[in-house]
């Protein structure tokens, strides 16, 4: 008994190291709160769950990226992904 309850301490602070080590700086927190709403958002204006969003989509359920839908569809393709959106939220925050 002793030997698992040494064991299961061992378990639970070499996870709280682990954890506090992998932790982003507190700008990073705030992307990667960002970039969670973001997928929200797009998983809800997705409504047939393709993985890509159609100018109608965004227009119903993320109107900044409809106001932007050319600008990330670079590859005129008539809907944009997430990863789109994302790479082009961050060359926005990153030239301002």
């Amino acid at each position: 008994m002793k030997r698992v309850l040494v064991t299961l301490a061992f378990c639970i602070f070499s996870t709280a190291a682990t954890a506090q080590t992998a932790m982003p700086p507190a700008g990073g927190m705030r992307m990667q709160r960002m970039l969670q709403q973001l997928e929200t958002r797009f998983a809800n204006a997705n409504t047939t769950h393709d993985g890509k969003l159609t100018r109608e989509q965004a227009a119903s359920g993320m109107p900044r990226v409809a106001q932007h839908f050319d600008e990330i569809d670079t590859q005129k393709m008539g809907f944009v992904t997430l990863p789109q959106i994302e790479d082009f939220m961050k060359q926005r925050a990153a030239s301002r």
